[in-house]
């Protein structure tokens, strides 16, 4: 099914303003204002999984005002999958609603929304609608207006914890096993423990209120586990076999559960192997097990070497796992009203994307250099300027804590030796151990500037030159009519082992800090999400729900040095873990475009997005090459100079400027269908001078001065909130 992005048309910016519970009071106010009736919400949903619930949730009080965990749960219908309800909702007004699956753990509390319908608008009642009887053929589960669009949830309250086998993860030392075909299956287990003074807290206070049976002891409440396999046909998360699946000997083998109690859940890995005279239909037999225990997770990712145990408690082999923690974020709820997250204008591509802003400052050949430092509010400004859709920038947090905009990891700063205060040396550090104030403070060098001994830029006294703009004012200062393709910047491992940044800030502490920024001051702009490391893209995709995520890749290249992790390794593994973790699509090198312009093809056919970066993107010739070969943005630098551009505006403000020109046309044409109506002065007590009565009478607005008014009110800069 394809989604497209949210690049729709700029009259639906009222539809993309986020609504916090203060919308509660006011929606709750308006119900009053008309008599209720019953509505009867039916709908089919097959396939369901276990405690899961159908539920419908709206633009009302009655419905919840989009908040999940006030939505209104539906009942089954014996015998079928139809679930249906009725609720009393205000009479004679437009309503949206959509519907969605979850899992009610405590109604008004914490809800776990598994999937719901995305589609951009939401399903709509209007004034003359009559409510629909159990005689009418129930409504299609995430299918209305001609679409089709239904979406996994994000996190609310519980976690995600996604165990990945690669490279050869298991080893079992039996000879008879050699060139045997092992299947692994992954159990979440209560375990129950308590701390050694006997007092509970309050996480497991509820556990144990929800946890009454013998079963419930040994199984985790609620969990939810699915694997995946990178090199399926389908590489969706899917519910795990009997018998677990086939443990890989090249891609990777994702298992993802779904957790209430994280620190109270231990996974037991279940190893299963058939006999080499095994008849058809005769099942595997146990070969062993292990467990993993959560005092295992020492952080937000990782790595651990579990030992293989046989039935009869023997050392088998061991088995490597990568972990991943995924916690919701603490400080900002999202809700059910509008989704970004797969959403694409159709027909959008050949977008212009300014590269670093203006691009890249620190290149090895100096002629190939932007003249405006990389990153800055001035290099930002000088490519929207020239007729960027997008701008493209790096994101990182000082030591303190802020996002700021910077690409590398590193930095040098300047030293002076004792014994001659003329000559400079260079003291490189990582980026992440300075503060805001320090970056701002001291005379601080790019890497490359470090090691050349020769600074390219003196313009720090100019406000919109200075390194290190922060994310902040980022969002508040650039013209909101061009888009943001905000790369996060995280640590990968390299195929040698080493890695780009060693002990970098917890991963969920570093993207609940960077998603709070733009998803307080992002407004109406189009934010796309992208990063090299391909669970930086899950952890963001899993932690909101309105924009949208691509995966970015080097793919084969000859020109970097390749990762240790087969997701970066190939445009088809890009593709298929896109697909995987279901974001909007991928972001390639040209390099492997270049060889192979067929590849394009495989994103297409996956219903994604498709961007390009790369330094061969710096030639007029290439770029029109790439945007005539269907790609959706094309990321180069110079974009002054290598832009062709008749108009040098954002595609986005064009739509906006006519979409306002729409809107001018449609109002003076119904002003001009519309008789003048005439009215009579109202004799003022008191007063005989006519004319001076009219003074005290209110101004009559024409239609054209409310035109003018609206029209002169179109500012390409000032964002509106």
């Amino acid at each position: 099914m394809q989604r497209w992005f949210f690049l729709e048309d700029s009259n639906n910016a009222v539809v993309r303003g986020a609504k916090g519970d203060g919308s509660l009071e006011s929606h709750s106010i308006k119900s009053f204002e008309y008599a209720h009736r019953n509505w009867l919400f039916r709908v089919s949903v097959p396939d369901l999984k276990k405690d899961e619930t159908v539920c419908v949730i709206g633009d009302l009080k009655e419905l919840g005002c989009w908040s999940p965990e006030r939505c209104i749960p539906l009942e089954q219908e014996e015998g079928s999958d139809v679930w249906s309800g009725y609720v009393e909702i205000p009479d004679r007004r437009k309503i949206d609603y959509r519907y969605c699956v979850c899992v009610i753990i405590e109604s008004g509390i914490q809800v776990i929304v598994r999937n719901w319908e995305t589609n951009l608008k939401p399903r709509l009642i209007d004034y003359a609608d009559v409510s629909p009887t159990v005689e009418n053929e129930p409504q299609l589960y995430g299918n209305y207006d001609q679409n089709m669009h239904v979406d996994r949830g994000w996190l609310s309250k519980e976690s995600v914890i996604q165990l990945k086998l690669y490279n050869t993860p298991l080893t079992l030392w039996r000879p008879k096993y050699t060139h045997r075909t092992v299947y692994i299956k992954v159990t979440p287990v209560n375990l129950r423990g308590h701390p050694s003074n006997g007092q509970l807290s309050m996480s497991e206070a509820l556990e144990e209120s929800l946890s009454d049976t013998q079963e419930n002891l040994e199984c985790a409440k609620f969990a939810f586990t699915e694997v995946a396999n990178l090199e399926d046909d389908d590489p969706t998360f899917k519910i795990q076999p009997q018998f677990g699946t086939e443990v890989p000997t090249s891609g990777m083998l994702v298992f993802e559960s779904t957790i209430l109690f994280p620190q109270n859940t231990a996974y037991l890995f279940d190893f299963y192997i058939y006999s080499s005279r095994a008849e058809e239909n005769e099942p595997p037999y146990h070969a062993g097990f292990s467990y993993l225990l959560p005092t295992a997770f020492q952080s937000s990712e990782g790595n651990i070497v579990l030992p293989v145990t046989s039935t009869k408690h023997r050392p088998l082999g061991e088995l490597r796992v990568d972990y991943l923690v995924i916690g919701s974020m603490p400080n900002f709820k999202c809700d059910m009203e509008v989704s970004y997250a797969r959403y694409w204008k159709k027909n959008r591509s050949g977008l212009d994307v300014g590269h670093r802003g203006s691009g890249s400052s620190f290149k090895t050949k100096v002629q190939n250099c932007a003249e405006v430092r990389e990153n800055t509010i001035a290099s930002l400004k000088n490519a929207i300027d020239h007729g960027a859709d997008f701008v493209e920038f790096d994101v990182q947090l000082s030591k303190d804590l802020v996002p700021i905009i910077y690409h590398d990891f590193h930095v040098c700063i300047s030293m002076k030796k004792k014994k001659d205060l003329t000559e400079q040396d260079m003291l490189e550090l990582p980026l992440k151990e300075l503060t805001l104030e320090q970056l701002k403070l001291l005379k601080i060098y790019h890497v490359t500037e470090g090691k050349s001994k020769n600074p390219r830029f003196f313009d720090e006294d100019l406000e919109e030159h200075q390194p290190f703009p922060t994310l902040h004012q980022v969002l508040e200062t650039l013209n909101p009519h061009v888009g943001f393709n905000i790369e996060i910047k995280w640590t990968m491992k390299l195929f040698d082992g080493s890695y780009e940044l060693y002990h970098p800030t917890d991963l969920n502490l570093y993207l609940d800090t960077i998603l709070e920024v733009v998803l307080k001051y992002g407004a109406d702009r189009r934010i796309i999400f992208s990063c090299f490391n391909p669970d930086i893209c899950q952890v963001i995709r899993l932690k909101q729900n309105k924009y949208p995520v691509m995966f970015l890749t080097q793919g084969e290249s000859q020109l970097y040095p390749k990762y240790s992790d087969p997701r970066c390794w190939s445009i088809k593994a890009a593709v298929q873990y896109a697909t995987m973790i279901e974001i909007i699509g991928v972001n390639v090198h040209t390099e492997d475009l270049l060889r192979d312009p067929s590849l394009i093809r495989l994103s297409k056919e996956a219903n994604q997005i498709i961007f390009c970066w790369g330094d061969d993107n710096a030639d007029p010739a290439t770029i029109k090459f790439l945007k005539e070969l269907g790609l959706h943005g094309v990321i180069y630098d110079k974009i002054h100079e290598y832009g062709n551009k008749e108009v040098k505006e954002s595609i986005f403000l064009l739509e906006a400027r006519e979409s306002q020109k729409e809107i001018i046309q449609l109002a003076a044409a119904q002003a001009e269908a519309t008789p003048p109506v005439i009215v009579a002065p109202t004799p003022v007590p008191g007063i005989g001078n006519v004319d001076k009565a009219r003074t005290t009478i209110p101004d009559q607005l024409s239609t054209a001065t409310s035109l003018e008014s609206l029209e002169s009110n179109v500012s390409d800069y000032v964002k509106k909130v």
